[in-house]
């Protein structure tokens, strides 16, 4: 999905400050990670939402989609499954 970022400089490479996402306006609290391809850039960042996004950066048409969305709610009941799973000796 195609979306609008407001990027900054950052040690000389644009990277995502703020998005508008479905109508709000999401800022980026933190670049957790990015990597890089030929011709694009992946961004992780966490919103001040809580919400953590894969933004994907397209070098040749300069444009972001939103790869992945994962919101505050679900990563905690992701983190509150992995504790409830029983670990295995092997």
């Amino acid at each position: 999905m195609q979306i609008e970022v407001e990027t900054q400089e950052v040690r000389g490479m644009e990277v995502p400050r703020r998005s508008c996402l479905t109508g709000k306006l999401v800022n980026v609290v933190e670049l957790l990670d990015q990597w890089f391809g030929s011709d694009y850039r992946y961004c992780k960042v966490k919103g001040n939402d809580g919400a953590l996004y894969i933004l994907r950066f397209d070098e040749i048409r300069s444009a972001w989609h939103l790869t992945m969305f994962a919101s505050a709610r679900a990563q905690a009941a992701t983190m509150h499954a992995r504790a409830d799973f029983p670990r295995i000796a092997v």
